[in-house]
């Protein structure tokens, strides 16, 4: 369901294209607290950063957006010299977006399945199942991805239903199950730690967590979709967090 937040939000990452100040007012600019530790917080208006970088004939296009109360996360392609796939969270209070969080990556693929990073369903449907597939994805992340009970995968996941649209992977759950399994080569290749936000918009569920990659400290933002209880779909990026002396701005990536 496209909100009018969505909207906003759309119109206002399309600025970055356009250049076009008219969006950046959707943005508490006197209260805007940045989480991508790459981007200074307060020493260039939105406004004026989007008109420069619109010079660069960037493309923007937003694949899928949803709104979770006061949240509004979406599923974003970018091409800044190379193309991106990122997801954008922005946090509103009192009809303006003061707080923004993101993770991109490289755009690859397609993976071995034929799945693009971006392709697949990209409206929500069983609004009324908002709160259950939120609590299934958390339950997925947490005692799977974090805890490492791979026996449990199919307990969540949909195994005669499942797209995979992660570069590296493809529909097949036990090499899924392997990449996973904490035994692998004694240690987990995808460390999940911790989850610090779950967002929901009906089949749609984000998962923002923390944790590492080969030792590196990485951000995993999961977009799954549900449907008749259970996984049957899945995207996601994956970032490494930049060490702390490189921040440009002391609000952390989470």
């Amino acid at each position: 369901m496209v909100t009018p937040r969505v909207v906003q939000i759309r119109e206002l990452l399309k600025s970055i294209e356009t250049g076009d100040p008219g969006p950046v007012a959707v943005v508490n600019e006197s209260a805007y607290i940045q989480h991508n530790p790459q981007t200074h917080e307060g020493s260039d208006g939105l406004a004026q950063l989007f008109a420069r970088l619109s010079k660069t004939e960037p493309r923007v296009n937003m694949v899928r957006g949803f709104q979770d109360g006061e949240y509004v996360f979406a599923h974003m392609e970018y091409d800044f010299a190379s193309r991106k796939i990122c997801f954008e969270v922005f946090r509103f209070e009192n009809g303006q977006a003061v707080e923004h969080w993101d993770n991109i990556q490289e755009r690859q693929g397609p993976n071995g399945s034929g799945h693009s990073m971006v392709d697949g369903p990209s409206a929500s449907t069983d609004l009324d199942l908002t709160e259950v597939n939120r609590a299934l994805v958390r339950s997925f992340v947490e005692c799977v991805l974090i805890d490492g009970q791979v026996e449990r995968f199919e307990d969540f996941v949909d195994g005669t239903a499942y797209t995979e649209h992660n570069p590296h992977m493809g529909d097949d759950l036990a090499a899924l199950r392997s990449v996973l399994d904490p035994s692998s080569a004694g240690r987990l290749r995808i460390d999940y730690q911790h989850v610090h936000r779950v967002l929901a918009e009906g089949s749609f569920v984000l998962s923002v967590s923390e944790g590492e990659v080969g030792g590196v400290h990485s951000a995993f933002y999961d977009l799954f979709r549900v449907e008749g209880g259970k996984i049957v779909e899945h995207w996601d990026t994956t970032e490494s967090v930049a060490p702390r002396a490189e921040w440009k701005n002391q609000n952390g990536k989470f």
